[in-house]
């Protein structure tokens, strides 16, 4: 939900996986209208995206989500989008009523077949079950440090 501080060029989300079923959220608005999506959404300026991504599945879908690997970026002339894979930690699903109007655990396989989940939410499934880059330590200047790359 706007709150005056979004950062429109910087976007986030993650694919939770939990007992072979994944969370989708049914879109109310926009391109995504009707559609079931991995929730997500934009960072406010000062915010890392791990801490928006939990933000964002709390506000979405009532879940507590842990943010672990990158497993996929997407950039266009306007902005970036960030994927992590997501670990269930607590809450049940359920809608926002504003963004999504619906919040569901849907099994893997499912959502892989049907029409109305959209082709950039089933790549990143695929992605999140191949596993994804990991968080490699190191030090800079420029606190908090956070590099992904592959091992």
């Amino acid at each position: 939900m706007e709150n005056g501080n979004t950062n429109w060029s910087q976007s986030v989300t993650a694919v939770v996986i939990k007992e072979g079923r994944v969370l989708l959220a049914r879109h109310t608005y926009g391109a995504g209208k009707g559609l079931l999506i991995i929730p997500g959404g934009y960072l406010n300026f000062g915010e890392m995206p791990r801490e928006a991504i939990i933000r964002e599945y709390l506000e979405e879908t009532g879940v507590l989500i842990e943010p672990k690997e990158l497993i996929g970026m997407r950039f266009n002339t306007k902005d970036w989008y960030a994927a992590f894979r997501g670990e269930y930690v607590s809450g049940e699903a359920r809608p926002d009523n504003d963004e999504n109007s619906e919040a569901v655990w849907l099994d893997v396989d499912e959502a892989l077949s049907r029409d109305d989940v959209p082709d950039l939410t089933k790549k990143l499934i695929q992605c999140a079950l191949k596993g994804g880059f990991v968080e490699i330590p190191y030090s800079g200047k420029n606190p908090p440090y956070v590099l992904f790359g592959a091992e």
